[in-house]
């Protein structure tokens, strides 16, 4: 991984805004509607040449797909792993219904606040890993996108163990950690084919942080012990990989109103720091204050 050592090299965090035209197919598949996948195959691999070529052109070091092959940066694992099934019993209600925020504001956070979900997968059967497939069509199209172009380096997002833990639902492993941990045996076999094809891996983990937003009736000790294990469980997945071909991302999630309880860096960092990781990224500038300001990044190796 290469440091900002004669000048600052400059990235982002993965998902950029899809083209209308190809938005619109990867909404229309979502829904079940027929999509011709060979005309749907032949834009994505334009539209991620099309978003390489922008971030080089705009001056961005360190580049990616813009996670254009997915539906989501957390819910494409439905279609990754095996062992799940559609959760019919999931609620349709918003992720932030009993959190600390909704405690704060509860008229904004009422009945009329309901988030439009995208199916929601709960564990039937050992997990397994599926999405070789399509993981392969996400670095070929990478991979092509970058003939002739050079940037500094190329990375590629995989969800977290904790976050896709938070996506679906266990209803087949004895105790949480077992189905944590296998959903980490799982997702390992994504993450080094990421680094095998030769780029980084960054790992998305907004859960981390988030999940002391929405247990609002949990102590700072209770979610350190919660928090150590899903680390434990990411340092498992990532055994195989040398930390600097890693980059850890952890945010705040998306929730778009009023916020006062984000968990502060000094109640996590040390968790954060103990990860397989060459750099880590998080919200630098607090959100409370200002939602123009959530985009800032820091990034820092050991």
């Amino acid at each position: 991984m290469k440091r900002s050592t004669g000048r600052i090299l400059t990235t982002h965090v993965g998902s950029l805004p899809r083209p209308a035209d190809l938005l619109d197919i990867v909404q229309a598949r979502e829904q079940g509607k027929p999509v011709d996948e060979k005309a749907h195959a032949v834009r994505l691999r334009a539209a991620v040449a099309e978003i390489v070529r922008k971030q080089i052109d705009l001056g961005v070091d360190i580049v990616d797909d813009g996670e254009f092959g997915k539906p989501s940066f957390v819910s494409y694992v439905n279609e990754r792993l095996g062992g799940f099934e559609v959760d019919k019993d999931m609620p349709r209600q918003s992720p932030w219904a009993d959190s600390r925020e909704a405690k704060s504001f509860p008229e904004f956070y009422g009945d009329g606040h309901v988030a439009v979900r995208r199916n929601h997968m709960v564990c039937i059967a050992p997990i397994t890993y599926r999405g070789m497939a399509q993981l392969q069509t996400d670095i070929d199209n990478l991979k092509a996108a970058l003939n002739g172009a050079g940037p500094e380096e190329v990375f590629m997002p995989a969800i977290s163990p904790t976050s896709a833990a938070d996506w679906q639902r266990n209803a087949y492993y004895k105790t949480e950690e077992e189905y944590l941990f296998a959903i980490a045996d799982a997702l390992r076999e994504e993450y080094e084919a990421i680094v095998n094809a030769g780029f980084l891996l960054q790992v998305d983990d907004p859960h981390l942080v988030t999940y002391w937003i929405k247990q609002s009736d949990l102590t700072l000790e209770q979610f350190r012990k919660w928090a150590q294990l899903r680390v434990e469980a990411l340092n498992h997945a990532l055994r195989n990989i040398p930390p600097e071909r890693v980059r850890h991302h952890t945010c705040y999630g998306i929730n778009m109103g009023p916020r006062v309880h984000d968990l502060e860096l000094k109640h996590i960092v040390d968790l954060i720091l103990k990860i397989r990781a060459g750099a880590y990224s998080f919200e630098a500038a607090n959100p409370r204050h200002d939602a123009r300001l959530a985009s800032q990044q820091l990034w820092g190796g050991r």
